[in-house]
């Protein structure tokens, strides 16, 4: 536990620090989106596509680990939504609170923690799950956060959100940045030695600074929403990304493979310790954006980046 702990512990100090930095101005509000910026549209984008490019094709296109995790993100939704709705929080605030309960943080955290923890090998499983989470499970929740516009207009709502939510998906960089680094994987395409030498110091910026920048998104989240609220809507969310999800991975994968479903333990550990991470930092983003209690959302992700420090750390420790 304590070798874990020792290759855990930068990560996490990273955000911290990046949490420190911004509560105490030495970096201004203003230059968060700056820093988020550059690693959604550079860095992250150039180290998704080493690591897809680095990894055999068969990785990236393992149906068994894209239909387990996929079953296991709805569950976690729906599960999340029938148990947090009532008369205050309706379907935005639940929608939005069942994505931050199923949607891991594994772009700006889970693909350098788990591939440092497990070695590059994991980087394949660890991608497929980032996109299952973008492409369909941000986009099932954006649209459901619409119901609440009543019956016939609600429908439409969801529809209209849907299809923002998937044009969002084709605008965002990181997709594309892993299906050519899959293409580049299939057709062993290497990049001329200086672009991919470019590249390459882009993608080895893209842990730190997507680290600090987790941090001072979190600071930013909890001095802008700083209203009353009660425990019992958010710790219970929290509760589920921690501890109910990667259990309901572990059960579904082990399930998988009982039945015969070619699924290898390597690949489970992997799923399991990508569920076991916190809550995605760019939620709080989207519950801003569309009109949900924002302050609800960021404790949850605030109260999920602190405890994965040890609870992350105990999955690795079971599951390894």
């Amino acid at each position: 536990m304590l070798n874990i702990l020792l290759v855990t512990f930068p990560f996490f100090a990273l955000v911290l620090a990046g949490f420190v930095a911004a509560r105490r101005r030495m970096l201004p509000l203003e230059a968060i989106p700056g820093l988020n910026g550059f690693v959604l549209f550079f860095a992250l984008p150039c180290m998704l596509y080493r690591f897809g490019s680095t990894t055999p094709i068969a990785q990236l296109l393992d149906a068994t680990v894209i239909g387990v995790y996929l079953v296991c993100a709805l569950v976690m939704v729906a599960f999340c939504i029938a148990i947090t709705m009532n008369r205050r929080i309706r379907w935005n605030d639940a929608s939005l609170g069942a994505l931050v309960a199923a949607f891991p943080n594994s772009g700006f955290m889970g693909v350098p923690l788990i591939v440092a923890l497990l070695g590059a090998s994991a980087a394949g499983t660890v991608i497929l799950t980032m996109l299952i989470d973008m492409v369909v499970t941000s986009s099932l929740c954006i649209a459901l956060s619409r119901l609440d516009d009543g019956e016939g207009h609600g429908r439409q709502a969801m529809l209209d959100a849907g299809r923002k939510a998937l044009r969002g998906v084709l605008g965002n960089p990181m997709p594309w940045a892993i299906v050519l680094g899959a293409l580049a994987s299939a057709y062993s395409f290497t990049l001329p030695q200086p672009v991919e030498q470019t590249l390459w110091l882009l993608a080895d910026a893209a842990s730190p600074v997507a680290l600090f920048t987790i941090g001072a998104v979190l600071a930013r989240a909890q001095m802008q929403s700083n209203h009353p609220m009660p425990l019992s809507d958010y710790v219970p969310v929290a509760l589920m990304k921690l501890v109910l999800h990667p259990l309901l991975v572990l059960v579904v994968g082990l399930g998988a493979i009982q039945v015969g479903m070619p699924l290898s333990p390597a690949a489970l550990t992997v799923m399991v310790l990508v569920a076991a991470l916190p809550s995605a930092s760019n939620v709080s983003l989207l519950a801003e954006r569309f009109g949900a209690d924002n302050g609800r959302i960021a404790r949850i992700i605030l109260v999920t980046t602190t405890a994965a420090f040890f609870t992350f750390s105990a999955a690795v420790s079971l599951m390894t």
